[in-house]
């Protein structure tokens, strides 16, 4: 096996490791790729294997070509016009057909013989009618992808409400999991409107600092917890995780503030609720 380079697939297909058998690319770089007996292209994300990867490999999905030319280049552009009037093609058929369902995006394959219809929809669409009459239009493979809210976010872009361009369409190469649970453990408001992306789940950078939060969240008691202090019992009102400052309302007005050692534990008054 030769060398494993990983590629962005076409315009949203993600990523995948293909062989690169004596060709020097470097990241960023535009690539062709034999890939199911079809010439596809796609671009340089990574030449290094990550730790992980080492220790078992991943699969090859195809091998690398040769780089790509100025002739591909244009070959891609006139693709994505293609695929842009391919798109209101399709919008048009899936309206003549009343079909609960909405369709984002058209991609060409390179040699132009398959096209990619990547859609939305709030459950199961028999489109077997559609893809008939998408074939009969453009005689060539009809492909049709069904997406997630978190996928169509990455795939239309846009801007979060830290005023930068959506993780998902900028970096992030696979989506993780995540769960409400992050929240809590960060001491975060659970309101949706604070703690969701604009795709309306969990926010993706939720699970950037969770690792480190879980860390130093150890002995914390949880917010409204009764503890045991040197003054006396007392409710947690408030959580500076980083810090391991806990502040207790004490009654009568009386706030302190508490600094927990990495390794100690606070004592809660009620240990059943611990």
């Amino acid at each position: 096996m030769g060398k494993l380079i990983q590629v962005n697939l076409g315009e949203h297909r993600g990523c995948g490791y293909f062989e690169a058998n004596n060709i020097d690319v470097k990241r960023g770089d535009c690539v062709i790729l034999e890939l199911d007996r079809a010439t596809e292209f796609g671009r340089v994300v990574s030449t290094e294997l990550c730790r992980c990867d080492q220790e078992k490999p991943p699969a090859a999905s195809g091998k690398i070509l040769r780089k790509g030319t100025d002739g591909d280049a244009r070959q891609m552009d006139n693709n994505r016009t293609k695929s842009s009037d391919a798109l209101n093609v399709c919008i048009s058929k899936v309206t003549e057909l009343n079909l609960d369902m909405k369709v984002l995006k058209a991609e060409y394959s390179f040699d132009s013989t398959k096209i990619i219809f990547y859609f939305t929809a709030e459950g199961r669409v028999d489109f077997r009618n559609l893809v008939k009459e998408l074939a009969r239009v453009f005689r060539v493979r009809i492909e049709l992808k069904q997406i997630g809210v978190r996928d169509r976010a990455k795939m239309i872009e846009g801007f979060g409400v830290c005023g930068q361009q959506l993780c998902c369409a900028s970096f992030i190469k696979d989506f993780s999991q995540l769960s409400i649970k992050m929240a809590k453990e960060q001491a975060l408001p659970l309101n949706p409107s604070k703690i969701s992306g604009v795709c309306g789940r969990i926010k993706c950078c939720m699970a950037y600092e969770h690792n480190v939060y879980k860390e130093f969240n150890r002995g914390l008691p949880k917010m409204g917890a009764k503890v045991q202090t040197a003054e006396g019992k007392g409710k947690v009102i408030n959580l500076d995780i980083l810090k391991r400052l806990v502040h207790v309302d004490l009654g009568d007005g009386k706030i302190i503030k508490m600094t927990v050692p990495k390794d100690e534990k606070v004592t809660l008054a009620n240990p059943k609720q611990d």
